[in-house]
C-alpha cells in the first residue's frame, strides 16, 4: 500500500467546492484512492463526493491518501499536492 499524509490547506475543509475539486482529481487519477481523517483512520473512497463530504474534514486536519497500486506514486502525489495547498481549481497538470 502507498500511502501519503498531507495536512488539509483548504480554509473551509473538504466541503463543497473543495471537495469537489478533489473528487474530481482523484477520479482523474485513474486509480483507486481511498482517504482517511488521520484521527480516526476510516478510510472512503476519494471519487465518492458523499463520501468525501462524510469526512467532515476541517482546514488544518490531517488526512491520508492510500491506494494499493504500487505504481502509483506520482498520483498520490499530485492528489497530495492538491490536497495541502487548498488550490481553488483543478490543475491542468491532475
Amino acid at each position: 500500500m502507498v500511502e501519503r499524509r498531507v495536512t488539509v490547506g483548504w480554509a473551509e475543509g473538504l466541503h463543497a467546492r473543495p471537495a469537489s475539486i478533489f473528487v474530481r482529481a482523484a477520479t482523474a487519477a485513474g486509480v483507486p484512492v481511498t482517504i482517511a481523517k488521520a484521527a480516526d483512520g476510516n478510510a472512503v473512497n476519494a471519487a465518492s463526493m458523499l463520501a468525501v463530504l462524510g469526512l467532515g474534514a476541517k482546514g488544518g486536519d490531517e488526512v491520508v491518501l492510500a491506494t494499493d497500486d504500487e505504481t502509483s506514486d506520482a498520483a498520490l502525489d499530485r492528489l497530495a499536492k492538491l490536497v495541502q495547498e487548498g488550490l481553488d481549481e483543478l490543475p491542468e497538470t491532475v
